[in-house]
């Protein structure tokens, strides 16, 4: 599995090591957004950064949209299924087959190479966030972890 991680909230009056820690995650403004694989390391990372994004699990429909609407590479070109053919070495054959093996965790963005930027700059939603960006998705917020009704909220924003 992997989980996609939406930045919701500015810096300002941010500690050292949660700005460290949005960083290294490479969500260096609101609106950005990044899938990493569910690991223990990872997940140590998110908890610490959980009062300033949002997150869930990401299906592959929605990260196979995703990369075809907003990733680049290099220049600010859109990744397609030539690039991810070669940056693959023929591995997968287009960008839904990857997609597929990234969300099922048998990948990660990180084998398209680094010329693939690792982030994706996104839209601020559609219709405007449903709830406060101060509070936890559970009381009615947008921050924290929410499952697959991330994939919901990507989709408004690309």
């Amino acid at each position: 599995m992997s989980l996609i991680l939406v930045r919701i909230r500015g810096t300002v009056n941010v500690t050292g090591k949660i700005a460290d820690t949005l960083d290294m995650l490479h969500l260096s403004r609101p609106n950005h957004a990044v899938v990493i694989p569910k690991t223990e390391s990872y997940l140590g990372m998110v908890n610490r950064v959980k009062d300033f994004v949002a997150y869930g699990d990401i299906d592959a429909q929605t990260l196979e949209a995703l990369i075809k609407a907003r990733g680049r590479v290099m220049g600010d070109k859109p990744i397609d299924d030539a690039f991810v053919k070669a940056a693959t070495e023929n591995k997968y054959a287009s960008v839904q087959a990857f997609a597929k093996a990234v969300a099922d965790g048998k990948a990660t963005l990180k084998d398209l190479g680094e010329d693939a930027k690792p982030v994706f700059r996104l839209h601020p939603p559609e219709g405007g966030h449903k709830g406060s960006t101060k509070k936890h998705f559970a009381v009615k917020g947008e921050l924290g972890y929410r499952g697959k009704e991330i994939n919901e909220l990507v989709k408004r924003m690309m």
